[in-house]
C-alpha cells in the first residue's frame, strides 16, 4: 500500500506503507490512517531523522564489503540501498516544510 505525504511547501512523497511506518516511527510519530506533523515538531523531527541517517551510515561503513562475507554463490557483494537513500525525499520534504512553516499531512 501506498503513503502519499502532502504539504503545501513541496510535492507530494509517496512511499510504500512499510517505509512510511518506519520513517514516522523515527521522528516519533504513529502511521495511521491519517496524520500530521505539524510545523512546530519539525525540527525535531529533522534532528530524529538526521540521527539515524547518520548512524545508518556508520553501521553501512563498518561492514562495507562485508555483507555476504562467507557465503556460498555471493561472490558479488551488493549491498542494498541504505537508509540515507530511502529517506532523503521525505527528510528533504520535512525541511522545506520547516522553511516554508508547513504541516505535513497524509491520509486526507
Amino acid at each position: 500500500m501506498l503513503i502519499t505525504f502532502k504539504c503545501r511547501a513541496c510535492p507530494d512523497v509517496m512511499m510504500l506503507d512499510n517505509l512510511a511506518q518506519h520513517l514516522v516511527g523515527i521522528v516519533g510519530k504513529r502511521l495511521g490512517q491519517r496524520g500530521v506533523i505539524t510545523h512546530d515538531e519539525l525540527a525535531d523531527a529533522i534532528t530524529k531523522l538526521e540521527a539515524a541517517i547518520t548512524f545508518d551510515k556508520q553501521e553501512r561503513a563498518e561492514h562495507d564489503g562485508h555483507f555476504h562475507e562467507g557465503e556460498e554463490g555471493h561472490e558479488h557483494h551488493e549491498i542494498p540501498p541504505g537508509l540515507a537513500q530511502r529517506a532523503y525525499p521525505f527528510l528533504d520534504m520535512l525541511r522545506a516544510a520547516q522553511k516554508e512553516n508547513a504541516d505535513i499531512v497524509w491520509g486526507l
